[in-house]
């Protein structure tokens, strides 16, 4: 497989996420940029609780918790990524996004113009672990960049 000059990759530190990683980094090129896209699924709006919250400075500090959970994570993740590609020469950048998988990845697309994108395949039936659901079907369809979907590591 060639080379590429500028890969677009959508990852959130899964196995199959990691997958993708490890395959993005074989296949950029000497000097190369790796743009990284990171999707909070919109799924996330709604973790207010309010079934069971009963006052709205109980849902504040539960919802800032949330929030403040998810950014510690998305920097742990882009902390141990950032090293990887810098040391292989690679340039890197990152973006955060809240919405829908497919539609963030292919909003960001259009905006970067990529030589490839590379994500990693759905994770298989049966393990655990939130379905954000990337939909590579609707990917394939509407990308203008070559799709590389990565299997999920048995």
């Amino acid at each position: 497989m060639p080379a590429f000059a500028h890969i677009l990759l959508a990852s959130h530190d899964t196995p199959g996420a990691r997958a993708a990683e490890r395959t993005a980094l074989e296949h950029c090129s000497a000097g190369g940029r790796i743009s990284h896209l990171i999707v909070v699924p919109d799924l996330w709006r709604g973790m207010m609780g309010d079934d069971w919250l009963n006052n709205a400075a109980t849902r504040d500090a539960y919802g800032k918790y949330v929030e403040n959970q998810l950014q510690r994570e998305i920097q742990s993740h882009i902390d141990r990524l950032r090293p990887a590609v810098l040391a292989r020469g690679f340039a890197y950048e990152f973006k955060v996004l809240l919405g829908k998988p497919a539609e963030c990845l292919l909003a960001h697309s259009r905006e970067l113009a990529p030589a490839l994108v590379v994500i990693g395949a759905p994770r298989p039936r049966g393990l655990l672990g939130l379905r954000s659901r990337m939909h590579p079907e609707r990917l394939v369809a509407a990308l203008t960049a070559p799709l590389l979907v990565i299997p999920y590591p048995r």
